[in-house]
């Protein structure tokens, strides 16, 4: 039996990059994949969804060349090919991962893994034979699926979730996408970009309801500008695929009304993968589809750990892979501090996009906090017209009396790479005088940071 001192079940953003840090201490390093290296993020999430906006953004941008005072005609798509191109990125990404593996000398084991008592993991290869494996530490890292409502079960064709999203043979002329996070966001972003008529269905008031209600109401009115139709408070209540197409039934205040669509999009979560992997066997505690584990990601049985999306931690590529680093820091003996999950960036790629950190201002008035709110729109912003991009806004919370930096939100162009100076900023405990004495250059995207911290403390310029 093959023995070796951390083994990652799962090659995620949380599994491959817990795999490398492992091989980096020095550690014997084994990794299970029954799929492709990367896991959903590299192969069916995070990346491949990203190519696909991208797409959708020349296509907007070539669309609208007069308004740069340029010519392009006879501008249109072809689906195929944009698909294609996404798949070709996805699977180079992979490809980068497999060199990332024989680099640092892990070991890649390819099958189901399955937990055994011990410290022990059965894989079966595609073949049906199984090999088991003995392993010092066991780390679970096997990431989490499209989750599925009773009232809207997925059937790949008429019912889809985001994998099938990715890699329709035709575009729909109607979509309805039930569920306004970034997956469902992002896909009603990309699908509308492209001419596809999009519904979006939300349970709760406003979309994107993690995010400041600010972020909500602005990105509900660029995406109805942009032709999108929204359904707040609104509930599926049930689904016909019996005819051509799919007819869905929503029940809202004013009633219940019946949509038809070619394809419906089902974006309302995740569950997690953590069935058939052994947990009941070992003894592994969960609670409501999660794998509990203490501040460095240990379970309650020695020697068997979990990271990303199966723990109680934010459902997050960025934090599956510091969850991991520090597990394995951990294990090595490194001093460790425990992760700050009030501290996390969440980021949603639509047009604008959408980046936020810390505490929303309905957040930080729940909790009785004395605050200062700064916001600076990019319709001030000289390199925002320029671009064409002054759609959205910077939005900044203090605490008043010590000026702490309590929360971020932004929606426009760019934002999702502006968000690191506030994660940083908050990471250092900078205050928000200092942000503000903090040149920052022109013109650029990033400087409506610094005029709404000083929008916050009354000494906004450009307003």
């Amino acid at each position: 039996m093959s023995t070796f001192d951390v083994i990652v079940l799962g090659s995620g953003p949380g599994g491959y990059v817990t795999a490398i840090r492992a091989s980096q201490l020095g550690l014997k390093t084994a990794i299970i994949e029954k799929e492709s290296l990367g896991g959903v993020c590299l192969n069916w999430g995070c990346i491949p969804t990203k190519a696909l906006i991208k797409s959708a953004q020349v296509f907007e941008y070539l669309k609208h060349a007069a308004d740069y005072g340029l010519k392009a005609e006879g501008v249109d798509k072809d689906f195929d090919a944009v698909v294609k191109r996404s798949r070709n990125v996805a699977g180079g990404m992979s490809k980068g991962v497999q060199f990332l593996m024989k680099k640092n000398k892990i070991e890649v084991l390819n099958g189901f893994g399955t937990l055994k008592p011990g410290k022990k993991v059965s894989v079966k290869a595609e073949d049906g034979t199984e090999t088991e494996y003995s392993g010092n530490h066991i780390i679970i890292a096997t990431g989490a699926r499209s989750r599925e409502l009773p009232s809207l079960p997925q059937d790949g064709e008429k019912i889809i979730g985001y994998r099938a999203a990715m890699t329709l043979k035709e575009q729909p002329k109607k979509l309805i996408v039930v569920g306004s996070g970034a997956i469902g966001i992002e896909f009603a972003y990309f699908y509308n970009a492209m001419g596809t008529d999009v519904t979006v269905v939300e349970y709760q008031p406003n979309i994107v309801p993690v995010e400041d209600e600010d972020i909500s109401k602005q990105l509900e009115r660029s995406f109805k500008k942009a032709g999108v139709k929204i359904m707040t408070s609104a509930e599926v209540t049930g689904v016909d695929t019996s005819g051509d197409g799919v007819k869905v039934t929503v029940k809202t205040a004013k009633g219940e009304e019946v949509l038809e669509a070619d394809i419906v999009l089902s974006a309302v979560g995740i569950k997690t993968n953590i069935e058939n992997i052994g947990l009941e066997d070992v003894g592994i505690a969960i609670d409501r589809d999660k794998v509990l584990v203490n501040d460095f990601y240990q379970t309650n049985i020695p020697g068997y750990y979990a990271i990303g999306d199966v723990t109680p931690g934010q459902a997050l590529a960025h934090v599956a892979s510091a969850e991991g680093i520090l597990c394995v820091e951990k294990i090595a003996g490194m001093h460790t501090e425990a992760l700050d999950y009030g501290n996390i960036p969440g980021c949603t790629y639509c047009s604008p996009e959408i980046a936020s950190v810390g505490l929303t201002e309905k957040q930080a008035r729940e909790q009785g906090l004395d605050i200062k709110v700064g916001k600076f729109p990019f319709s001030a912003s000289g390199k925002a017209q320029a671009s064409g991009t002054s759609d959205g806004f910077v939005k900044v919370i203090f605490d008043a009396k010590y000026g702490e930096w309590l929360g971020c939100h932004m929606i426009g162009a760019g934002v999702t790479d502006m968000i690191a100076e506030a994660v940083l900023a908050r990471k250092l405990e900078t205050t928000g005088h200092e942000v503000l004495k903090t040149v920052h250059p022109h013109p650029t995207m990033s400087e409506a940071v610094m005029e709404a911290v000083a929008d916050a403390y009354d000494e906004v310029i450009h307003l």
